[in-house]
């Protein structure tokens, strides 16, 4: 009977627009998502980088002819000194289809690991936000529980107290009541640890996000 009412506390906590919200805020605030974005960042500036570098192989210089003839003077002879000319480097322009592929793939790995990364946080949020709620569940039964308890300490006092009750049966609802308090305290500190370790992949507070 616990089982099944600790089923339907658990499904009635859930709130799938509220756990949208907590996957959506820990894609936005969680470090290590950050890594895998800055990742594909610099893929990214790896192929502008790949296609920028085509104009590499190519150079202009110039060659220094001194001239021999004596009766020529001026901006000839300045001219007829220097030639300019461009150069291609063949086996570097073989090289660049290469390169940008290379770069391209290097983006895919960055996009796929990136896209690995959020179905595993989805899921790791989903976990843990279940794990918290079914942590709420199980003290809210574990309250119901004691309370019956109390009420029934509260009747065997009475007839204690009258006579009317044995002293064994009273100290062992005593020590059913003190087993349960016990349990209490255990179950808010499940909560309070389920709701920390939830909180570790959100970056704040479930308090404050509404």
């Amino acid at each position: 009977m616990q089982s099944v009412h600790a089923q339907e506390s658990l499904s009635r906590d859930i709130s799938y627009e509220y756990l949208d919200k907590l996957v959506a805020t820990c894609k936005t605030n969680y470090p290590k998502n950050k890594i895998f974005d800055t990742r594909i960042s610099i893929a990214e500036y790896g192929i502008k980088k790949a296609k920028l570098s085509y104009f590499d192989i190519f150079s202009a210089g110039y060659l220094y002819s001194p001239n021999s003839s004596n009766g020529t003077a001026g901006a000839a002879s300045f001219l007829g000194g220097y030639q300019l000319g461009f150069f291609a480097n063949i086996g570097s322009l073989l090289q660049k289809p290469s390169v940008i592929k290379q770069a391209k793939g290097e983006l895919a790995t960055a996009e796929f690991e990136k896209l690995t990364n959020d179905l595993n946080v989805e899921a790791e949020v989903k976990k843990r936000y279940f794990t918290y709620l079914q942590k709420i569940a199980v003290l809210r039964l574990k309250n119901e529980a004691l309370l019956d308890v109390l009420s029934m300490l509260a009747s065997v006092k009475h007839k204690f107290e009258k006579g009317e009750e044995t002293l064994e049966n009273y100290n062992e609802v005593l020590m059913m009541q003190s087993a349960h308090s016990q349990n209490i305290i255990i179950a808010e500190s499940e909560v309070l640890i389920a709701k920390s370790s939830l909180e570790e992949l959100l970056g704040q507070k479930l308090e404050n996000i509404k």
